[in-house]
């Protein structure tokens, strides 16, 4: 079963009027999705974001934007550079692929060289 994690790509405070209590201190975040796995860690392409005011600790959801916080949104969302979709893997799925490869070249040798017969 594979671990999601959101990680943090890009953070700002911005100074528009919080829709909950009027007050000047909100910061913007957007996060990456990643996965891991034993086998492999995943980065994927999908980039989510959050506006949360410091003072009322309230999540500002898109419904309650106002033009100045979707112009925000906009000018910070061109500036996000997520890392590249990608795969990598574990070390531990090199050993699980190449140690069966590593044993059947190592018996086709020695039943080559007449080792080990039937």
């Amino acid at each position: 079963m594979a671990k999601e994690k959101l990680v943090v790509i890009k953070e700002a405070d911005i100074t528009n009027n919080c829709p909950e209590c009027f007050n000047q201190d909100m910061k913007i975040t957007f996060y990456q999705k990643h996965l891991f796995g034993r086998l492999y860690h995943k980065i994927t392409p999908k980039v989510s974001h959050q506006i949360k005011c410091n003072t009322c600790e309230s999540i500002i959801y898109p419904v309650k934007w106002t033009e100045d916080i979707e112009r925000i949104f906009e000018y910070y969302q061109k500036m996000v550079n997520p890392e590249k979709a990608s795969t990598k893997f574990t070390a531990l799925f090199y050993i699980l692929v190449l140690s069966p490869i590593v044993i059947a070249g190592v018996l086709f040798y020695l039943f080559q060289t007449g080792i080990i017969a039937f």
